[in-house]
This record gives structure tokens, C-alpha cells and sequence, in this order.
């Protein structure tokens, strides 16, 4: 919550990507970060649009040309569990992820 810094589970979680990115070159990858809806609806963006660019620079850090993946923030707006204003701590947990489409392999 509040915070786009690369978490330890989350460098775990990054390491799989990046060594499935080594293992198919042509690999192309769109990270999708989101937020949980807590705070202003622009807030939100600007949070995950940091999460975004952390999880990207983390992936080229590793030697993955920059070519190969890019980032887009959607803030609170496709939340995962759409609970409104009655979410639980774990739902709250659930909508504050990062997703990881193919774009090309």
C-alpha cells in the first residue's frame, strides 16, 4: 500500500520473468500495474504508473533489453475484485497487483 519500491517477494516473482524472458528471446512483455481504490482516482494512476516504471527498470537492470517490455499504470480502474467501498484488507491485496501479458513471443 503506498509504495512502488521493488519488494524482496516481488525480485523473486520479477527473477521468473526475467529468466523466461532469457530463455525465448522474442519474448515481448507488457507489465499492467494496478492499485487498490483507496486515495483519489489520480492518485491511484500516479502510484501505479511508478509501479509500472519500478517493475520495468527492475527487468532491464537484469539485462533484458529495454525493447522488450514496457509499462502502463491503470490505477483502481479493472480492479480484480470489485468490491467498492466494502473491501476486506485481502481484497485490497488482490487489487494492488502487476500483471504480465505477452505481447509477442
Amino acid at each position: 500500500f503506498d509504495k512502488s519500491n521493488i519488494t524482496k517477494e516481488a525480485a523473486f516473482e520479477l527473477d521468473k520473468l526475467v529468466e523466461a524472458m532469457n530463455n525465448d528471446k522474442n519474448m515481448v512483455i507488457m507489465v499492467k500495474a494496478h492499485t487498490d481504490n483507496r486515495g483519489s482516482a489520480q492518485y491511484n494512476m500516479n502510484l501505479s504508473n511508478k509501479r509500472a516504471k519500478a517493475t520495468v527498470q527492475y527487468v532491464i537492470s537484469k539485462s533484458i533489453a529495454k525493447e522488450r517490455i514496457s509499462g502502463q499504470g491503470y490505477g483502481e480502474s479493472e480492479p480484480k475484485v470489485d468490491c467498492k467501498e466494502n473491501c476486506t484488507e485481502e481484497q485490497h491485496a488482490q487489487n494492488r497487483r502487476s500483471e504480465f501479458i505477452i505481447v509477442k513471443k
